[in-house]
């Protein structure tokens, strides 16, 4: 069994909890009941080059390193990455790996004005569901985790609910696979699921693959604004992070930075268009 199979195994137990908890009746009016959800698509630049969108993890552990920080206050990270200029705020919401929990994405979307994503492993239509009743804007589809009639039913029911998803890639055949579901927003995720080894090479190769008008996305290897460079100058449109903002001491200046570093280098003659 592969880290991704044991995880996703776990998912599926303290889902099959909830339902017991709260019906699917339940939660779809709750969906239906909530505001009205953000354009993640278009905050996160619509899939046009020229800039760099940074997308901020608020994130207890991660099932590689284990703990990462003791953040007391979600909403209060969250207001510090939306100072920085974070696009969309990330939340993590499974809870035997990484910490996360519904109370923390509540916490956060009643704290900032931009869209925030539900992140977690999406594997029955319930969670996309529960993750609008909770007012998330983004889900995480990870192409990995499912079957081409699963991505297409649940990217389908995320757009019907008004919500963007991400679709997340590790391979040339997952990253054919999303475009062929026509996903709008594609993640490159450089971290290996199965082993949770990090390569940072894939990414150019894969993004260079996604038509253009897609938003992509480099995910995890996030380590400073080096990479944030690196990842941009390869078609990077947004940068996924996490471990780099909660253990630093000022995140919303390190989103600036990111930002920043990351304009500069779309700016740059030599920077690819992907597709």
């Amino acid at each position: 069994m592969t880290v991704l199979d044991d995880i996703i195994a776990g998912v599926r137990e303290d889902l099959a909890e909830r339902r017991q908890q709260v019906p699917l009746e339940d939660v779809r009016a709750a969906a239906l009941a909530a505001v009205a959800p953000l354009d993640a698509f278009s905050a996160l630049g619509a899939g046009a080059p020229g800039s760099l969108a940074v997308i901020a993890e608020v994130k207890r552990s991660s099932p590689s390193k284990g703990p990462l920080a003791d953040i007391a206050d979600p909403a209060d990270l969250a207001g510090a990455y939306a100072a920085g200029g974070a696009a969309v705020i990330s939340v993590l919401t499974e809870e035997r790996r990484v910490g996360g929990s519904p109370a923390a994405l509540d916490a956060v979307r009643a704290a900032v004005g931009v869209p925030v994503l539900r992140k977690d492993f999406t594997v029955d239509a319930y969670q996309i569901w529960e993750a609008r009743a909770h007012g998330a804007d983004v889900v995480l589809l990870i192409v990995a985790a499912l079957t081409d009639a699963e991505l297409s039913s649940f990217l389908a029911l995320t757009h019907e609910l008004g919500m963007n998803a991400i679709v997340e890639t590790h391979t040339a055949g997952e990253v054919e696979r999303a475009v062929a579901v026509g996903a709008r927003i594609i993640g490159v995720n450089v971290r290996n699921l199965k082993t949770l080894e990090i390569d940072r090479g894939v990414f150019a190769p894969l993004a260079g693959l996604i038509p253009a008008g897609t938003v992509v996305i480099a995910e995890s290897g996030v380590r400073d604004a080096t990479d944030v460079a690196d990842y941009a100058g390869n078609g990077a449109q947004a940068v996924l992070v996490g471990e780099a903002l909660v253990r630093h001491r000022d995140p919303a200046a390190t989103i600036a930075e990111f930002r920043t570093v990351g304009r500069a280098a779309w700016d740059h003659a030599d920077a690819p268009a992907h597709g």
